[in-house]
């Protein structure tokens, strides 16, 4: 605006001092003199300088008596004491541990297979039979002569007892009935194996192998899939700078994404272990599943509590400014009178952040006026008009 006026009275000033008695500009330049060439462009800047300095003489008394000059117009808040709840952001796996294979203890032809997918099974609930191979029949067989083996001990050991008989018998009789007794446990341990049982309650996720399937213990012979829902948590790496904050019984917020749907829960477990590798722990989150919505392996994304202070002061990110020191500094508003008032810089420290707002730790107090809109417009001591 300044220099719009610098030259427009410049103007009126070359035009009301042409001297008509003087060769006009025109015809210097048509003279093609170059000597009086230059003194009139010499004259024409005496003159134009002159102007320049009274233009400027003239804004300054303007600027001094115009009662009526534009003042910036800024919003401003009173800071106050909140409470404030830092969370840690980290992602997590869903997790079970009753999530198994079940494998075969011994081979043949699997006979039955007793359950279907999706179906709900309890604890040591039969799910399949292989073909034992005769071992039944010797179980059966072995069960008599023990059964016989016992009677002759025990009428061994009465007749011992009354004297009756050698030591020798009643000892060999004594063997023969623990041998057998042993060989037969031990056998019906082997035929056991021939029934797959569930370890635990769940539901069959998957049946891998079919009924008529020879099958033997090793990799890849799984039979079954079992998966408990209802003891579900979440495992997560934690960066050990918080090992101190992020501990047992902490309040974490659980978002799935894939389902839209936040659960709140806390940290059941955290690791006594250090992983040299990236510097974490790990900590386990309890995940209530009542409507079995949830599956092993499903993303997580975890806000845990850190960090509360119930005394804090929080302002909007947006309004802090760097200098070139690199110090965070924010205006606040001085000797208000009348919605007017004065724009101070002040050097604040600042804390944690949460979404967008930031905690300061210094340089602000409880019922500052601190500038919102237009902080980044204004200067240190200038005079800004607050807006209602």
């Amino acid at each position: 605006m300044k220099t719009t006026y610098i030259f427009a009275f410049a103007t009126l000033f070359l035009i009301s001092c042409g001297d008509k008695k003087q060769p006009s500009l025109e015809e210097i330049i048509a003279s093609k003199n170059l000597q009086e060439i230059r003194l009139k462009k010499a004259d024409l800047d005496k003159k134009l300088q002159q102007t320049s300095e009274q233009v400027k003489l003239l804004i300054e008394a303007i600027d001094q008596l115009d009662t009526l000059k534009r003042t910036p117009l800024v919003t401003a808040f009173s800071v106050k004491n909140e409470v404030f709840t830092h969370f840690l952001e980290i992602q997590g796996n869903v997790k079970t541990k009753q999530n198994v294979l079940i494998y075969p203890e011994m081979p043949g032809i699997l006979r039955e297979v007793l359950v279907k997918e999706g179906q709900k099974v309890t604890k040591g609930q039969i799910l399949a039979k292989i073909d034992d191979g005769g071992m039944a029949q010797q179980v059966a067989q072995l069960e008599a002569t023990t059964a016989l083996a016992k009677t002759t001990f025990e009428r061994q050991k009465r007749l011992w007892a009354q004297k009756i008989g050698s030591e020798i018998q009643y000892l060999q009789a004594e063997t023969q009935y623990t041998a057998q007794k042993n060989t037969l446990e031990q056998l019906k341990k082997q035929l056991d194996k021939a029934t797959i049982r569930a370890p635990f309650t769940g539901v069959i996720d998957a049946v891998i192998k079919d009924q008529g399937i020879v099958v033997s213990p090793g990799p890849g012979a799984e039979i079954f899939r079992i998966v408990n829902l209802s003891n579900m948590f979440i495992e997560a790496d934690i960066p050990e700078t918080y090992i101190t904050e992020v501990t047992k019984g902490k309040k974490v917020s659980v978002y799935f994404p894939v389902l839209n749907k936040t659960i709140a829960t806390n940290v059941r477990q955290t690791g006594n272990f250090i992983n040299p590798t990236n510097r974490t722990f790990k900590i386990e989150v309890s995940v209530p599943n009542v409507n079995k919505e949830i599956k092993p392996n499903l993303t997580a994304k975890l806000k845990i509590n850190d960090y509360t202070n119930t005394n804090a002061i929080l302002i909007p990110q947006s309004i802090i400014s760097e200098n070139a020191a690199g110090e965070q500094y924010v205006y606040v508003v001085k000797e208000v009178k009348n919605n007017i008032g004065t724009a101070k810089q002040v050097v604040i420290k600042t804390g944690k952040t949460q979404d967008d707002v930031i905690e300061i730790l210094e340089g602000i107090h409880a019922g500052d006026l601190l500038i919102n809109a237009g902080a980044r417009s204004v200067k240190d001591n200038q005079e800004v008009k607050i807006s209602l």
